[in-house]
């Protein structure tokens, strides 16, 4: 384009893509003015002002007011300010329509009451000290009464929920379902007497033990660091893969009161992949029909983003072939520690 070179306003309209009239609107409104206004009231444009009714037609395709981009073409705010600005706007608008579709997928899924429309909406509108103080009131009621080692609780109670600042779809319907179960009282009641159920077992205090909850978290501990060597392509029959074999060894030992051994490390690789065949089937009731605590659970994960994280967990050959191929050491027994889990769990 000549740079000394006018412009009328339909051609100015068939180079920019705007109407005429939205041209004649921002002068009028005094966004761009044209370069020039003849005696017969005719408006011309020069190329900086065509390349300014371009820039403001971005700006207003990416949904920038009007006000906004006025003070941005006089100098009081720069392009970073209104960016900013308009994401923390665009990013208010983004949660407000998540919401909205969470609430209106589980209406529809549902097949949800009028009377119970309401409920959900605010469910999925709850701050987070509104959901901190719903799961504590769940949790209150459901230990209330319950033959459980504080140990046991404090557990129970950390598998808390806790919707992200930018929750997806599926966190905040899987949020409205679960704080729309914690107010039932069936539920509460069905999770309280299978929670009774559980600690009223023979031997549910020794499992419930703060050395046996101590146990499990040592061992877990021990297949996290598997599964990341896993995840990092380390062979089982490394030095690392050593490694952990002794020190997965070393750890059930000392609960079984047993001296290490070629025959204990095959048990105990036999021991984790029956562990695999456990998860694998806990990962299909997570996803089949629920007791109420497995869907409390479930729909925690799902929340929380953990879910995916558990399915991807698979340590558990890798361990046992590290155990298979890594060789006993000389080591004196040890005394038995009483009633602990079997050699099979973390």
């Amino acid at each position: 384009m000549d740079d000394n070179r006018l412009y009328a306003i339909g051609e100015v309209a068939r180079r920019t893509g705007l109407s005429v009239s939205a041209i004649r609107f921002y002068s009028d409104e005094g966004v761009v003015a044209p370069a020039r206004v003849t005696a017969a009231g005719h408006r011309l444009y020069d190329v900086h002002a065509i390349a300014r009714l371009e820039f403001v037609s971005t700006l207003r395709d990416l949904d920038a007011g009007l006000e906004d981009i006025r003070r941005l073409l006089d100098g009081s705010v720069t392009l970073t300010d209104l960016a900013t600005a308009h994401l923390s706007r665009l990013d208010d608008q983004a949660r407000r329509i998540r919401s909205r579709q969470a609430v209106l997928r589980t209406i529809a899924r549902q097949h949800t009451e009028a009377e119970q429309v309401v409920l959900l909406h605010k469910l999925a509108g709850m701050s987070d000290e509104e959901r901190e103080r719903l799961i504590d009131d769940f949790w209150s009621e459901i230990s209330d009464g319950l033959a459980a080692t504080p140990a046991f609780l404090d557990l129970l109670r950390s598998e808390r929920p806790v919707l992200p600042e930018e929750p997806g779809t599926e966190q905040l319907e899987a949020w409205i379902e679960l704080a729309n179960l914690l107010q039932d009282a069936d539920f509460r009641r069905a999770v309280h007497e299978q929670l009774h159920e559980t600690v009223s077992t023979p031997g549910a205090q020794v499992m419930m033990s703060p050395e046996v909850l101590g146990s499990f978290d040592r061992g877990g501990a021990i297949f996290q660091r598997a599964d990341q060597a896993r995840r990092d392509g380390v062979p089982a029959d490394s030095p690392q893969g050593r490694e952990i074999a002794d020190a997965y060894t070393d750890h059930l030992r000392e609960l079984m009161g047993e001296p290490d051994s070629t025959e204990l490390r095959r048990r105990l690789a036999a021991d984790v992949l029956r562990v695999e065949e456990l998860h694998l089937e806990s990962i299909a009731e997570a996803a089949g029909p629920r007791d109420p605590h497995t869907r409390y659970q479930s729909l925690v994960g799902i929340i929380n983003g953990t879910s995916q994280d558990a399915a991807d967990f698979m340590p558990f050959a890798w361990l046992s072939a590290a155990l298979e191929m890594s060789p006993a050491r000389a080591t004196s027994g040890c005394p038995p520690r009483g009633d602990v889990p079997d050699a099979g769990n973390p």
